[in-house]
């Protein structure tokens, strides 16, 4: 590990592959083959050179068994949801950026400009503003995340714009990509995980 990559845990060590038990290294090489794989071809940082995982997987392996849990309802929601892949996107980075998830925000980043989002776009929803170059659904996709986030209440008129926009069953899905992430950046939060251009070193 490089002096630059210190720090990159957090409030946690980064195990050497050597420390992990049977199931963390079953999840270990799950996430290698899979997460670490998806996260080199949009250019996030992953993995340290030395391949410590970094990241929420670094404290994914505290518990591999609600890890598998969670990745498999969150598979099965990207794979079933019904909402346009940038609605999705603004969810995501809004439940970001209200929890101030540095990680977060830096590797869903890439993601969501690859849907198609502007720079410009993803620096104003980071900063608690709705930017003007999104779609109305789009928008309201922001509104409604960010009040159920912060006031955790929607009002008529916002929900009856969300029905109409993304019907009831979009609604839901709205609240299932909401509670992947913000069990993600719970964990962020938590163990004070920076992202990669942020991390101390020592």
């Amino acid at each position: 590990m490089t002096k630059s990559e210190q720090g990159l845990g957090g409030r946690l060590p980064l195990p050497e592959t050597a420390t992990l038990n049977s199931a963390q290294r079953a999840l270990y090489d799950s996430l290698q083959k899979s997460w670490v794989v998806f996260a080199d071809k949009i250019g996030v940082k992953a993995t340290t050179e030395d391949g410590r995982l970094i990241g929420p997987f670094n404290f994914f392996l505290l518990h591999p068994e609600v890890t598998k849990t969670l990745w498999d309802f969150q598979s099965t929601e990207e794979s079933n949801t019904t909402l346009p892949k940038r609605v999705r996107e603004v969810v995501i980075i809004t439940v970001g950026a209200v929890w101030g998830a540095d990680y977060e925000l830096y590797a869903r980043g890439h993601v969501a400009r690859e849907a198609g989002l502007s720079q410009e776009a993803l620096a104003t929803i980071a900063a608690g503003g709705i930017p003007e170059d999104l779609s109305d659904d789009e928008k309201i996709a922001a509104r409604l995340a960010r009040n159920l986030l912060t006031g955790h209440r929607v009002e008529d008129k916002l929900y009856h714009e969300a029905e109409q926009a993304f019907g009831r069953t979009g609604l839901f899905d709205i609240v299932a990509v909401m509670g992947v992430y913000q069990t993600v950046c719970a964990g962020l939060a938590l163990f004070e995980v920076p992202a990669p251009s942020t991390a101390a070193a020592d």
